[in-house]
C-alpha cells in the first residue's frame, strides 16, 4: 500500500520536473483567471470592507449580514447563477461569454468579493472605531479618514488579497460550470485534476494537486504572516 503511494508521488514529482506542454498551459490559464479575478475582487471588496469598518450608518448591520451570508454561498450556486445569466437564452447571452475564461472570472469575482469585504471589515473594525473618535476630535475629512484607515490596515489588506488569490486558484465548482473544462480554452488546474482522476491518470492529477497546494499554501502563509505582523504593530 505505502509502496504504491510513494511510487505515485515520485512519478508526480517527476512529471513536474520534466515539464509538460499541456500542464504548463493549464497552469498559465489558472494564473490568468486567478490574478484577474482576485485583483478585481480586491479593488471592489477592500474599499467596501474599510467603509463598513470605519463608518456607522443606517443599514450597516444589514450590509454586514448580507456580506457574511454571501461569504458562505456554495461555489456551485454562484456557478449556476452565472450560467443562467450568460447562457445563450439568458439576459447576457448575446455577449457569448459562456464557456470562456471571462465567464469564469465573473463567477470568481462574485464568489471572492464578499470574502474580501468580510475579511477587511473584521480585521479593521477595532481601528475603525478608534479612528472615528479621532476624526471627530481633529475634524478629518472623509477622504483623509479613508486613506488613514487604509494605511493603518495595510498589512491586513495585503493579507486579504493573498487569501483572495489563493481562493481563486483553488476553486473548482463554479469555474467548471461556467467554463466547461474545455481543452486548450477553459481548463484550469482544479478541473484538470478532476478530469485526470476520473480517467485514471492519477500521476498527472497528483502532480497538479501538488502545484495547487504549493501555490495556495504559499499565499496563505504569506497572508497569515502579514496579518500577525499587522496585529502586532497595532498593539505597539
Amino acid at each position: 500500500m505505502w509502496a504504491s503511494f510513494w511510487q505515485s508521488l515520485g512519478k508526480a514529482f517527476e512529471i513536474i520536473g520534466n515539464g509538460n506542454p499541456l500542464m504548463n498551459e493549464v497552469v498559465a490559464t489558472t494564473m490568468i483567471m486567478a490574478l484577474t479575478s482576485s485583483i478585481i475582487s480586491f479593488i471592489i471588496g477592500a474599499p467596501l470592507g474599510l467603509l463598513l469598518a470605519t463608518y456607522n450608518f443606517k443599514g450597516k448591520k444589514v450590509l454586514v449580514i448580507i456580506a457574511r451570508t454571501l461569504m458562505g454561498l456554495p461555489p456551485v450556486a454562484i456557478g449556476i447563477l452565472v450560467y443562467l445569466l450568460f447562457r445563450g437564452i439568458g439576459p447576457f447571452g448575446p455577449l457569448k461569454l459562456i464557456f470562456t475564461v471571462p465567464a469564469m472570472i465573473i463567477a470568481q469575482i462574485l464568489l471572492i468579493t464578499p470574502i474580501v469585504v468580510g475579511m477587511v471589515q473584521t480585521s479593521a473594525e477595532s481601528s475603525g472605531q478608534a479612528l472615528l473618535e479621532t476624526r471627530k476630535g481633529i475634524r478629518l475629512g472623509s477622504t483623509r479618514t479613508f486613506l488613514l484607515m487604509a494605511n493603518e490596515n495595510k498589512y491586513q489588506l495585503i493579507a486579504a488579497y493573498m487569501f483572495a488569490f489563493a481562493r481563486a486558484t483553488a476553486e473548482v465548482g463554479a469555474v467548471q460550470i461556467v467554463g466547461g473544462n474545455i481543452l486548450h480554452k477553459t481548463m484550469v488546474m482544479t478541473t484538470y485534476i478532476a478530469l485526470n482522476y476520473n480517467t485514471g491518470n492519477l500521476e498527472f492529477a497528483v502532480a497538479l494537486g501538488i502545484i495547487v497546494v504549493a501555490i495556495t499554501l504559499g499565499f496563505n502563509l504569506v497572508g497569515g504572516i502579514l496579518q500577525i505582523v499587522g496585529s502586532r504593530k497595532k498593539k505597539k
